[in-house]
């Protein structure tokens, strides 16, 4: 029988450590934290936010597979009147549709965008400056990036066409990610997996293959590797509860700068007291910028769509991301460019910061299919149905 390590019990390693259990192998996880779920965790209490808005992407491959094996779910749908009311910030005001250059962007004929230019210039090669704009500043909600238009075009087209896809992919399960996350981890003990908590490990294990399944900043400092390193997104994070009031968006892009605000009890009334909303956003900021510039552009965003929400405040909680949002690639580079899984010497990475493709969430599923499989010595595929 197999044996294998995986330091990291988030998304990506629950996922790997799956995958091996059910290949026959036998795993230990360790997680560093008192609970499972490293980004995926829930809040506890009466508000129940993520670290950060949150769905699941229908599209991608993490999605099959988790239904497989019923690890998903009752999902929460967001009502038809609900979704009606997203709203677009577009020079300065609400809009209900988007400016009819960026909608160039999105038709089925555009062809593929290139890799080793930026964004921003394809773009508006293709639809003009202000259409291409709106279109970077759009995908920022798949990205968290502060300057999407700098990005590598290929990049940021693919999560433009995931996020604005008809209809939508964005799931959202019942209760918060943390429901998912208890499914997984309850799979795995049923597995065999052996899972320590307040278990931070400071020395790789000689004696396994080991996956390192944490943000690509801890895998580091454990593997002293300072090549392990990979550009990303720093986000101000400003979740507050508010006194329901009828007529609130449902969420709001800003068209004119990277942000998105989203009332996430739309689709969940249990993610906060009866009577109450629960609003999450992420506004992306530059280096240079601090907390106080993202908070500032969200009570712009909220003063716009949420009348009176100062008055109407019952709870709220502001931080910071930095590099904790996933990779983002640079004109040049792409997904295979990122550190690669295989470390050498029987270590493998796993996380939405390595050579993998997808989006979001998918970087961390595809990339611990592929470490298990080099572990094992097995075929992804083979994998992907055992």
């Amino acid at each position: 029988m197999h044996r294998i390590t995986v330091i990291g019990g988030g998304f990506a390693g629950l996922t790997a450590a799956l995958t091996a259990a059910e290949a026959g192998a036998k795993v230990t996880v360790y997680e560093a934290h008192h609970t499972l779920g490293g980004r995926a965790r829930t809040a506890e209490g009466p508000y129940r936010t993520n670290e950060g808005p949150h769905a699941l992407y229908s599209g991608g491959p993490h999605w099959a597979w988790l239904r497989q094996r019923d690890l998903i779910g009752p999902l929460a749908p967001i009502p038809p009147l609900e979704a009606a009311r997203l709203r677009l910030r577009h020079k300065g005001v609400l809009r209900r549709t988007p400016p009819f250059a960026m909608l160039k962007l999105l038709r089925p004929g555009v062809r593929q965008a290139p890799v080793d230019v930026d964004f921003m210039t394809w773009a508006t090669e293709q639809t003009g400056e202000e259409g291409a704009r709106a279109a970077a500043h759009y995908s920022a909600v798949a990205l968290f990036h502060h300057d999407p238009g700098s990005l590598s075009a290929a990049f940021v087209q693919e999560r433009l066409r995931r996020a604005t896809k008809l209809p939508p992919e964005a799931q959202y399960p019942r209760g918060g990610w943390a429901s998912v996350i208890d499914r997984m981890a309850s799979r795995a003990w049923n597995l065999g997996v052996r899972m320590e908590t307040l278990a931070r490990i400071d020395t790789l294990p000689t004696d396994t293959p080991v996956v390192v399944a944490t943000s690509l900043d801890a895998a580091r400092r454990l593997l002293g590797d300072d090549s392990l390193t990979w550009a990303g997104g720093r986000t101000t994070l400003v979740d507050l509860a508010v006194r329901t009031r009828r007529g609130d968006a449902f969420a709001v892009s800003d068209l004119d700068s990277s942000g998105w605000l989203e009332r996430f009890t739309a689709q969940d009334r249990s993610l906060a007291p009866a009577g109450e909303q629960l609003i999450q956003g992420q506004i992306p900021i530059a280096p240079h910028e601090t907390k106080a510039d993202g908070i500032a552009r969200a009570e712009q965003l909220l003063d716009l769509a949420f009348e009176g929400w100062r008055g109407r405040v019952t709870w709220r909680r502001e931080a910071v991301a930095n590099g904790r949002t996933g990779a983002v690639d640079l004109p040049g580079t792409s997904w295979r460019d990122r550190p690669a899984v295989d470390r050498g010497d029987g270590v493998y990475l796993a996380g939405d910061q390595v050579a993998a493709p997808g989006v979001l969430s998918e970087v961390s599923f595809n990339s611990a299919l592929t470490a298990v499989s080099l572990a094992l010595g097995r075929n992804t595929l083979d994998l992907k149905h055992a």
